[in-house]
C-alpha cells in the first residue's frame, strides 16, 4: 500500500527544548493512528505539526508526495478535547459557515440557493452525528457529549481527508465515551478518513485504532533535560480480533501499561 502521509526526519525545536527528534513514517491513506505517551512528551506538537499550524525544525512532512502546506486547509480537520464550537451561533450555523466563509472571502455569508444548499449539507451531517433534533440550539444548551458531536460535524463538513483529534473524548463521562467511540468509528468506516488521535488513555488507543504509536523519550541527559526529544518507541498494527494487542501489553514500559490487563489476563475487544 503506497504512503498517503511521509514524515522524514522531523525535528521540533523550541529555542533550547527539544520536543520531538528524528520522526520517520510511513502512513497509508484510510489508517487509524492513535498517539499514546507521558504527557509533554510532544503527541499534541505533532499533531500540531500535521495540521499545519507549526512547521518542523527539521525534516519534512509529506501529504501524498507534496510538502505538507505551511498553514491550515481543507484538507485537515481537527477536533481538541475543549470544545472548539462558536457559542453565539446555533447548531446548524456552527457548521454551516464553514462552507460559507471559503464561498464568500469578502462577507462570511452566502445567500440565497447557495446558502440553502449549505444549510441543507449541514443539517444532512448533523443528522449523522445525532444532532438532528438540535438544529436551532446553541452550544451552551448542549451536553458534554453533544458539543463534541458538534465539534467533529464541524470538523468533517470540508470533507478533509485527514482528522486529528487532541484527546476529544477526554473530558467526558465513561457512557457517553463510549458511544462516541462508536460514532467515531462509524464516521471513520464511512468516509475512509486517515485519523490521527492523541489520548492519554492506552485502552481507548488500543480500542479504537488500527495502529497504535507510542511517544517517549530515549535519551535523557540530567545535566540537560530538555537538550533531547521524545520519538516513536512503539509503532504496533493492530488488527481486528485484537490478537495484536494481547500480544503488544506485556512489551510496552509499565508506566503506560500500569492498571491495565495483561497479554495473560486478556484484553477486550
Amino acid at each position: 500500500m503506497s504512503a498517503f502521509i511521509q514524515v522524514k526526519n522531523v525535528w521540533q525545536v523550541y529555542g533550547e527544548q527539544t520536543v520531538l527528534e528524528r520522526l520517520n513514517l510511513s502512513i497509508a491513506e484510510g489508517e487509524f493512528c492513535t498517539l499514546v505517551g507521558a504527557s509533554g512528551c510532544g503527541k499534541s506538537t505533532f499533531l500540531r505539526l500535521l495540521l499545519g499550524q507549526e512547521r518542523p525544525s527539521k525534516g519534512e512532512i509529506l501529504l501524498d508526495g507534496t510538502p505538507l502546506a505551511g498553514e491550515p486547509d481543507a484538507s485537515r480537520g481537527v477536533v481538541f478535547q475543549r470544545y472548539s464550537v462558536f457559542p453565539h451561533l446555533s447548531v446548524l450555523d456552527n457548521v454551516a459557515i464553514g462552507l460559507e466563509l471559503p464561498c464568500s472571502a469578502l462577507l462570511g455569508r452566502l445567500f440565497g440557493s447557495a446558502k440553502r444548499a449549505a444549510r441543507e449539507q449541514a443539517a444532512e451531517l448533523l443528522q449523522k452525528v445525532g444532532l438532528g433534533h438540535a438544529l436551532d440550539k446553541y452550544p451552551s444548551q448542549l451536553s458534554g457529549g453533544m458539543q463534541q458531536r458538534l465539534a467533529i460535524a464541524q470538523a468533517l463538513i470540508m470533507k478533509p481527508r485527514v482528522l486529528l483529534l487532541d484527546e476529544p473524548f477526554g473530558a467526558l463521562d465513561p457512557g457517553i465515551r463510549k458511544d462516541m467511540h462508536a460514532l467515531l468509528l462509524e464516521l471513520w468506516r464511512e468516509t475512509g478518513l486517515t485519523v490521527f488521535m492523541v489520548t492519554h488513555d492506552l485502552s481507548e488507543g488500543f480500542s479504537l485504532g488500527t495502529r497504535l504509536m507510542v511517544f517517549d523519550k530515549t535519551r535523557i541527559d540530567p545535566h540537560a533535560p530538555n537538550a533531547f526529544g521524545a520519538r516513536i518507541t512503539y509503532d504496533i498494527p493492530l488488527n481486528e480480533d485484537r490478537r495484536a494487542v494481547r500480544a503488544a501489553l506485556d512489551t510496552l514500559p509499565a508506566h503506560l501499561t500500569d492498571g491495565l490487563p495483561t497479554a495473560q489476563q486478556g484484553v477486550r475487544a
